[in-house]
């Protein structure tokens, strides 16, 4: 490594940990549903997002052993190459039945669904309006489709309609994006609300719902259905790695926005498909 490479690390660390945001991994053990083990001390966990632990469910242990003596432990390839191995659409045919929608498209992680959507279906000339306690990767994705991006002031839908008002009609699409629970605090967003402001503003409205599927809503099928009634989003995204137990996004929408997302969403194209271990388990949860 180049001297000059490593002074830039080093000073860039330094600064940071003066600032104190410098981050650490730290080796943690799960020894049970809540505990862990960290440092040779035994502490009880609150900061697992395993929220039904069922990653420790015999029946998830023995799906994901059983496709491994089937199919491999890997994938081999992207899902549109020949890593679309059969549990995937058997998956995304049993998450879009859960969410009320035609079709879903499950990738490799929350952070790569909503980096892959966002740009798919925004670019210049667009309106992207978010909360400002939204998951870094909705801000990320937003900055990524070059379109203009605009923060609403966390759950304000005065703000929100005021944004709308002053910027919609000057782009071509907008969309309207949000946790549907908020990973930080646990708040809901108002869903419903936001879905009446989209459709007279004529733009779609977005829910992240990694914190929510399993959670709240009946049955557990997220923020859209928290109010009793399923609230009219267009983009259902979430991810299998909190209250399902596992890895991985996906995205249940319209059969026409996920067949766009099947044939341009980069971080589908160019990543390879899940582990058919990974696959399995979440369809037994």
């Amino acid at each position: 490594m180049s001297r000059s490479l490593d002074e830039f690390a080093q000073g860039k660390l330094s600064d940071l940990e003066s600032k104190g945001l410098r981050r650490r991994l730290t080796v943690t053990e799960r020894t049970g549903a809540i505990e862990v083990l960290r440092g040779g001390r035994r502490l009880v966990s609150f900061s697992c997002n395993d929220y039904l632990n069922l990653s420790q469910h015999p029946a998830l242990k023995q799906a994901a052993k059983d496709a491994i003596d089937r199919m491999g432990v890997g994938s081999g390839a992207s899902r549109l190459v020949t890593g679309d191995h059969p549990l995937l659409p058997e998956l995304e045919a049993r998450l879009a039945r859960l969410k009320g929608t035609e079709d879903c498209c499950v990738m490799g992680s929350g952070f790569l669904t909503n980096t892959g959507v966002i740009p798919t279906l925004m670019t210049e000339g667009d309106l992207v309006l978010a909360d400002e306690w939204s998951h870094a990767c909705i801000i990320v994705g937003g900055r990524l489709s070059r379109a203009t991006q605009h923060l609403f002031r966390h759950n304000d839908m005065d703000h929100l309609r005021a944004l709308l008002e002053e910027h919609r009609a000057g782009h071509k699409r907008c969309l309207v994006v949000t946790d549907g629970v908020f990973s930080m605090d646990g708040d809901l967003a108002p869903v419903h609300e936001m879905a009446e402001l989209a459709q007279e503003f004529d733009a779609w409205l977005m829910t992240d719902d990694a914190h929510g599927i399993g959670v709240v809503g009946a049955g557990g099928r997220g923020s859209t259905f928290a109010g009793g009634t399923k609230a009219a989003v267009d983009l259902q995204m979430g991810t299998l790695s909190k209250a399902v137990g596992g890895y991985g996004g996906y995205l249940c929408a319209s059969k026409a926005v996920i067949d766009l997302m099947k044939t341009r969403c980069r971080t589908l194209i160019y990543s390879t498909g899940l582990p058919p271990a990974t696959v399995a388990a979440a369809i037994a949860a």
